[in-house]
């Protein structure tokens, strides 16, 4: 520890940064404790000096206390305009104008603007006069008309500008395991959105023309600059993604692509990174000694360059890690002292720690980070370990970075995004080289030479232009091999701690292997020198000889057997787990519910939808990337759930805030097969389901009254409605109107009785009773529900009384949104749930409802 001084400083203010972050004040205290205890145990084992281990845990309670210190202070300064939003609910929103300064490039998608202000007066519907404030705020304009893009367009980062609109708190996450946008939000000081109508509702000028934001604003305008220049060089189709690799603007991508490099592991190649500033300085430096600069001049002139590049390339707080470790590594070269890459990482951790605490909330900073910090110390054991080729030593040390690289990286990317494709190790060893350079360093040279001869600079990117398709056609062809994607659940993080832990005393165990095998050969050398004989049997002190190498076996098989341990644990956590579980996910004006049984399969009813219509002429409002949830909310949360394999999807109709989202489900997640209610549907997105249920050969089959099936021991299916055709030979009927043809099930696990009613109305409902009575073999089978999901998300037409008595449920759960136009649930649907005193669950109010079920019985609970 004495020899790495500001590693191990940096390593504890990470720590107390990150306790701070996750833990309770009392959590907090518990933490600064045991590593001040640790610290003393240091220094009575001589693990390091009694200097060091104070700084050590001076530094957890520095780093704790600046975090609790700006937690503390990231409040809103509307505290009573809070209290109401509070008491309101998701609905509340408070007429305001407000005041200030843009802090961020406008963003132009469709007919929403974007940006963030820092306001400084607020006025609000009924004050008489603007209050002094210093507000964040994330501001979005809905434009009215398509000219208005060409207003938006002219407002840039520094401007001042005064919008009148509503204030509205950022939405909570209402599953379990969901995006936070209020708390991501929070992790960067805003707590307010203004909503404004139009561009009239908006007046920009100039601002003052130093301050930072205006200076920022012109770097925002040179990268529009160099952005329309490479929209001049490539293909729409290529143009995002080489503003991407070039310039770290990645707005432009095409989502379907981004969605391909992301199944593979690749999107580190479309963030500007150490990878890119190391191009960058390579390019420079060359030049200026092609220009016979002096070595000094060179550093001093990339000293500066740096940040300006940083800048221009977005300030990611990969690419800011990346700088900041360049412009110390520069200055330490300038100065002749420090070359230690740990120490630099280190160095630039603490800085940008003190600057802004929430940072390390950023799951950029963390994985910038820790892949750094595993490059540094496990590639050159790794290396060592390996055959000493000089033919092949090139693809050798490739090979060893892309492994270090992806085992480092692989407990950060499964805990945020679930998945790991089995062919990413190959798709980074082909790409990352080829792309870094030969796409990169081609793009930039090109984007240059553009500048001041256009027709040379297309010349150069007509030659990436068949790199860029082979790359594509590449990731493509890796990313369609589905049945390599693995889907994992959200480790603790005490496996991810456990994990890069085992994975450092690996890297050093073969590395002290590797350093003995040198000092073997050493020897060995040395001994045919005096001796043309050697002794049968490995020489003392040989690191494998027999009583080295057989510790040194064991405890590499020893660490092997652990992370193979972890590994099994974290791909079927769930595995000995007999519980049962029903989840009603809040997907806003739909049905989602999601059933895990005893045995651990998957049971999905439905996948919600958004509906969105775009009349003819207003193409232009569409979005980039618009929102869908079932790719934005249902299948992350299904594959955070560890949701590997769906035994069975049931449809319960066609209508589109039932199925939009399962779309998303199909193309993500295995389904093995699904019901459905037998019709089809003269819909865009009906037909575009079952067409994609087809192409995938998922088995479709008509759900009739009367089918029942014992999906494992304590699970049983009991299809109610719709009733079975009497002749098996009609064709599939097209049915425009589809609430009457809903799925009703009933699903029993162990002892408790779930009823799914799809969106039957009462006339249904009364059918579906007939029905159940005349198929039951025996009047005993029938009993009160455990929990009934309200029908048409709590109709008025739905839910009457007779379907009341007949089912006698003792909880409903009604799937709502916050904001539906529809007045669901009626009142009188509410009323008719207390009468029979039924306890209420509903979405809009609660968020994702959850049920545990148990051979003992059954539990409710909120999200996590």
């Amino acid at each position: 520890m004495n020899r790495r001084p500001l590693l191990w400083f940096a390593i504890c203010y990470v720590g107390g940064s990150a306790a701070a972050a996750g833990l309770s004040s009392r959590g907090v205290v518990l933490a600064t404790g045991a590593a001040a205890l640790l610290a003393l145990a240091a220094v009575l084992c001589r693990a390091a000096n009694w200097q060091l281990a104070a700084a050590c845990a001076f530094a957890v309670g520095v780093a704790a206390g600046h975090r609790l210190w700006a937690d503390a202070r990231n409040v809103t300064e509307l505290p009573a305009l809070l209290a109401a939003a509070e008491a309101e609910g998701p609905r509340a929103a408070f007429a305001a104008e407000a005041a200030g300064t843009i802090m961020s490039a406008p963003e132009i998608d469709g007919d929403r603007v974007m940006f963030r202000v820092a306001a400084d007066s607020i006025r609000l519907a009924g004050d008489g006069a603007a209050r002094v404030v210093r507000e964040r705020l994330i501001v979005h304009i809905r434009l009215a008309e398509q000219p208005e893009q060409l207003t938006a367009a002219a407002w840039q980062r520094g401007d001042r500008v005064r919008l009148a609109g509503e204030l509205t708190r950022p939405a909570r996450a209402t599953n379990s395991g969901g995006f936070d946008y209020r708390r991501y939000l929070s992790s960067q000081r805003i707590h307010w959105l203004l909503t404004v109508q139009g561009t009239d509702a908006v007046e920009a000028a100039p601002g003052p023309k130093w301050t930072a934001a205006a200076l920022l604003g012109r770097v925002d305008s040179a990268r529009a600059y160099l952005g329309g220049r490479v929209d001049a060089l490539y293909p729409s189709a290529q143009s995002g993604y080489m503003k991407g690799l070039v310039l770290g603007i990645r707005e432009d991508l095409d989502p379907e692509q981004f969605q391909q490099f992301s199944r593979l592991g690749l999107t580190h190649i479309l963030a500007i990174s150490g990878l890119h500033v190391a191009v960058f300085m390579y390019a420079l430096s060359g030049l200026l000694r092609f220009a016979r600069i002096s070595r000094e001049r060179t550093l001093l002139l990339l000293i500066f360059a740096v940040p300006f590049y940083v800048l221009l390339a977005g300030a990611s707080p990969s690419v800011i890690r990346a700088g900041l470790m360049s412009v110390l590594g520069l200055l330490a070269a300038r100065m002749g002292k420090l070359k230690d890459g740990l120490h630099l990482l280190a160095a630039a951790a603490l800085m940008m720690l003190a600057y802004d605490p929430f940072i390390i909330e950023d799951v950029s900073f963390q994985l910038s980070f820790v892949v750094t910090v595993g490059l540094i110390v496990g590639v050159q054991p790794v290396r060592s370990a390996m055959p000493k080729w000089r033919r092949g030593k090139p693809l050798l040390d490739l090979f060893a970075v892309t492994l270090v690289a992806q085992l480092v990286s692989f407990p950060v990317s499964i805990y945020y995004f679930n998945q790991f494709h089995l062919l990413s190790m190959l798709a980074n060893f082909v790409l990352v080289p080829f792309i870094s350079f030969v796409v990169m360093p081609l793009g930039a040279a090109a984007l240059l030479l553009a500048i001041p001869w256009e027709q040379g600079g297309k010349l150069l990117a007509y030659a990436s232009h068949y790199a860029n398709d082979w790359t594509f056609a590449f990731v493509d062809r890796l990313a369609s091999v589905e049945s390599l994607r693995t889907i994992w659940a959200t480790p603790p993080l005490w496996w991810v701690a456990g994990w890069l832990l085992l994975l450092g005393i690996l890297f050093r165990v073969i590395g002290r292997g590797a350093q003995m095998d040198y000092e073997r050969e050493i020897e060995r050398a040395e001994n045919l020198e005096t001796t043309m004989t050697m002794p049968l049997g490995p020489a003392t002190g040989y690191p494998f000889g027999y009583e080295y190498g057989k510790r040194s076996r064991k405890g590499l098989y020893s660490l092997l057997l652990l992370l193979s341990a972890l590994l099994v644990y974290a791909y079927q956590p769930q595995i000995l787990n007999r519980q049962a579980a029903v989840s009603f996910i809040d997907v806003g004006q739909g049905d989602a519910i999601h059933i895990r049984t005893p045995t651990g399969k998957h049971i999905l009813i439905d996948g919600g939808g958004t509906l969105s219509f775009t009349k003819p002429g207003e193409e232009w409002r569409k979005r980039r990337d618009p929102f869908e949830v079932g790719r934005k909310v249902l299948v992350p949360l299904l594959m955070k759930r560890g949701v590997q394999e769906i035994e069975l999807l049931v449809v319960s109709h066609l209508d589109s805030d039932h199925i939009r989202g399962l779309k998303a489900v199909l193309e993500t997640i295995p389904v093995r097969c699904i019901w459905w209610n037998g019709t089809v549907k003269e819909a865009d997105d009906a037909k575009e389901l079952l067409g994609l249920a087809v192409s995938l050969q998922i088995p479709l089959y008509r759900a009739n009254a009367g089918i029942r099936q014992q999906l494992d021991f304590a699970t049983e299916l009991n299809v109610l409605w719709p009733p079975a055709i009497e002749n098996s030979q009609q064709h599939v009927l097209n049915q425009k109107e589809q609430n009457e043809s809903s799925v009703v099930l009933a699903v029993k696990l162990y002892q408790s009785t779930f009823l799914f009613s799809g969106d039957i109305n009462a006339v249904t409902e009364r059918a579906v009773i007939r029905n159940d009575q005349h198929n039951r073999m025996d009047e005993s089978e029938h009993s009160p529900v455990s929990i009934m999901k309200v029908a048409h998300h709590g109709s008025r037409f739905s839910t009457s009384e007779e379907w009341m008595a007949y089912w006698r449920p003792i909880g409903a759960v009604a799937s709502v949104g916050a904001t539906n136009t529809y007045g669901h649930p009626n009142p009188e649907v509410l009323a008719k749930l207390a009468k029979w005193r039924t306890r209420i669950w509903r979405t809009d109010k609660d968020g994702e409802v959850r049920f545990r079920i148990e051979t003992t019985g059954m539990s409710s609970y909120k999200k996590e």
